[in-house]
């Protein structure tokens, strides 16, 4: 049976996303705003300064590394507050290890592809969600790995060659640039792809998720804040 809007009716709200959250969620999106648009300057310069002395080329590999550094931050604030936070962002969600994740999984992808005609009901991410995260955490460390060892190459010391030099070891550097650059493009589609899927599910389900991001509330049945997907 579809899903109704008036089954919207009868919410309770509660607090889903904690502060460290939400600013790795803000963060992180402004630091891949900031490194696509510097790192396409710095591989390919697209904008010329009209007297030498502006250093343009500077200030974007100065903001490409610093935001750089920042990403990394938040990646490893966000991976500790796997440990430290509540139940909605604690790393047992992350990894479908039980049959219910895999349902839910597999309910979540039948109404993505338009299949199924009922949203994935879930107070945090859905099972599908938190794999997706999982794939993105991933490609970030591909990203941070990559550039630091691309930096290594004129800046070389003991902290960029620990976050990324070591890759010059076993790959050229040609092969390094490549995916960095490809996965920049990977990280854009997501990008993309989160905005879209963000919207269809806030129209769909009116729970509140793009204003939960900002404020960290949402809003579920009574029966799913205590018994939902994420909670199990």
């Amino acid at each position: 049976m579809a899903w109704k809007p008036e089954e919207a009716c009868n919410r309770c709200r509660i607090y889903v996303w904690e502060f460290p959250v939400r600013l790795a969620h803000w963060l992180n999106a402004l630091s891949v705003v900031v490194l696509t648009i510097t790192g396409l300057y710095v591989g390919s310069p697209y904008i010329y300064p009209h007297r030498e002395p502006q250093f343009l080329m500077g200030w974007m590999r100065f903001a490409h590394i610093s935001f750089g550094y920042l990403l990394l931050i938040m990646m490893v604030l966000r991976l500790s507050w796997g440990f430290l936070g509540n139940r909605y962002a604690s790393w047992r969600t992350w990894v479908p290890y039980s049959r219910a994740h895999w349902r839910d999984m597999g309910a979540a992808l039948k109404f993505h592809l338009f299949v199924g005609d009922r949203p994935p009901h879930a107070v945090g991410h859905t099972a599908l969600g938190n794999v997706t995260y999982i794939i993105i955490f991933l490609l970030f460390l591909i990203q941070v790995g990559t550039g630091f060892a691309l930096l290594t190459v004129n800046d070389r010391n003991i902290v960029h060659v620990l976050l990324g030099g070591w890759l010059l070891s076993f790959f050229h550097l040609p092969t390094i640039h490549m995916y960095h650059h490809i996965t920049t493009y990977v990280l854009l589609a997501f990008v993309a792809g989160h905005i879209y899927m963000a919207w269809y599910m806030d129209t769909v389900e009116r729970d509140g998720v793009i204003g939960s991001i900002f404020g960290g509330y949402k809003f579920v049945d009574y029966h799913e804040a205590d018994h939902g997907p994420r909670d199990r």
